[in-house]
């Protein structure tokens, strides 16, 4: 709900007036480099909150106060981007069925967590499991690893299936499944998920909802799946375009058809491969961390094909049995 909110306004912005638009850009950079530097949201730009982005407050009801994001990672350009035009305290929380809810919770009105899901809360124990397979350690500079959750909110096991049960408790601890970073401010930001990873066919582990999360930020993707297996040597996508951003770069490099038909054009297909690798270099990911090949969908993920849940998480199997023909086409034809 957040990113169609977001992507619904700057859509809109984008194809205002150029007085709106300037407006709009001014506001927002000002006052998001104020909050950057550690003032207070209703602080930071009081003229354009009033001018321009009490405007947005309104199209929300005129009294939202928090926004809280939980569910599956909000993009840092979505949540900053919420707390800049929204007037409201945007946080984000983490936690599981089996943790009974909340575990993690960002502070309201602290810049510095924008990004991560905030510190533990009181009643539980956390810590970080080493990762090996997916170069995750939990003693390095950086600490990252599985996120493992011990306190007497815990579930007590899963009905009548002691086997799953004994896979994810040991010694007290609920293993979560999902890998985590600690920041210096006390934080935890996920990062990836431990069991979404695969072996790529020279034996590289690739651990795909990081790369999802770096190459998703781009402006000119809405969505992005990225597939690999072990009876290949490098990783495909399959993309939704962003309309406005699209339609933009095509019209600046002599590019027509419809939305459908610019999916299916080469070079716009040459333009995303290049903007996904410009990103994947400044990130310095490894080479076989790199998209060779994508296929562009006009069509948004969604739950009428089962391809998301209402949370808006990817159903991968979903996915591949979906996309299996044309992600068999990106294989042969990039041999």
């Amino acid at each position: 709900m957040h990113y169609y909110f977001y992507l619904g306004l700057t859509t809109k912005i984008s194809a205002g007036g150029i007085l709106k638009k300037t407006l709009f850009n001014l506001g927002y950079k000002m006052k998001l480099d104020s909050m950057k530097k550690g003032i207070k949201h209703e602080k930071a730009s009081p003229f354009f909150d009033k001018l321009v982005f009490s405007k947005v407050k309104e199209r929300l009801g005129g009294k939202i106060r928090i926004i809280v994001s939980g569910g599956a990672p909000l993009a840092v350009a979505v949540e900053e981007f919420l707390r800049v035009v929204t007037c409201a305290h945007v946080v984000q929380g983490y936690g599981l069925t089996e943790t009974c809810a909340g575990s993690f919770a960002a502070i309201p009105n602290e810049f510095s967590m924008a990004g991560t899901v905030g510190p533990p809360v009181p009643h539980i124990d956390v810590r970080l499991e080493s990762v090996s397979e997916m170069g995750y350690d939990a003693l390095a500079s950086i600490p990252r690893g599985e996120v493992c959750v011990k306190g007497s909110v815990l579930f007590s096991g899963y009905y009548k299936r002691e086997d799953l049960t004994q896979e994810v408790l040991t010694d007290g601890w609920f293993h979560t499944g999902d890998v985590g970073e600690w920041q210096p401010n006390g934080a935890l930001k996920i990062i990836d998920r431990k069991k979404n990873i695969f072996k790529l066919s020279q034996g590289e582990y690739v651990a795909v909802e990081n790369l999802e999360n770096i190459y998703g930020v781009l402006p000119e993707i809405d969505s992005i799946w990225v597939y690999g297996n072990s009876f290949e040597s490098f990783l495909i996508a399959v993309i939704n375009p962003n309309q406005q951003a699209l339609e933009n770069w095509a019209g600046q490099n002599g590019v027509t058809g419809s939305l459908a038909e610019l999916c299916e054009n080469a070079k716009t297909k040459e333009h995303f491969i290049a903007e996904l690798a410009k990103a994947a270099k400044e990130k310095k990911l490894k080479g076989f961390e790199f998209v060779r090949a994508v296929h562009l969908d006009a069509v948004p993920f969604d739950m009428e094909r089962d391809l998301i849940t209402p949370t808006y998480k990817k159903k991968r199997p979903q996915m591949l049995k979906y996309y299996q023909g044309a992600i068999d086409a990106l294989y042969k034809s990039s041999k």
